[in-house]
């Protein structure tokens, strides 16, 4: 991988009126979905299609979710997610995400931290099966020994 392809990827996010609740913050809810759209994003980035994936015969399963909050986002704020791999297994991984929002003067600001646990699963039976090479390319981690 080049020093470009080390920099975390990041999706760029404007929250909607209809995703900020009561409180005038986006809603805890839907930051699993910016998550997700990240993740995929990021998969698309890699040159990794989902759609490819699962043509292949593999998916992969949420099996922990985490976030943590430490700033409000709002409505219309700049936002953008960005997606790394923090770990990786023989059958799981985890990626991790950061929700950094831009403020009034520009800088940006951590708002939220998260990360997801996914187990690759088959397609046919749904059952544990190791992480594809493919996936381990994208992530730049070597194949178990």
């Amino acid at each position: 991988m080049s020093p470009a392809d080390d920099a975390p990827f990041a999706f760029p996010v404007v929250p909607r009126y209809a995703e900020v609740d009561q409180q005038s913050v986006v809603f805890h809810g839907h930051y699993l979905t910016w998550f997700d759209e990240a993740w995929t994003g990021y998969l698309d980035h890699r040159s990794l299609s989902y759609p490819e994936l699962i043509a292949a015969g593999v998916d992969f399963q949420v099996v922990r979710s985490e976030i943590d909050y430490r700033a409000s986002v709002r409505w219309r704020d700049s936002v953008r997610v960005t997606v790394s791999c923090e770990a990786i297994g023989t059958t799981s991984f985890t990626v991790a995400f950061t929700v950094l929002r831009a403020g009034a003067d520009g800088v940006e600001q951590i708002a939220v931290t998260g990360r997801n646990v996914y187990v690759v699963v088959s397609t046919d039976d749904w059952t544990k099966r190791p992480v594809p090479d493919q996936l381990r390319r994208v992530f730049g981690a070597p194949r178990p020994g």
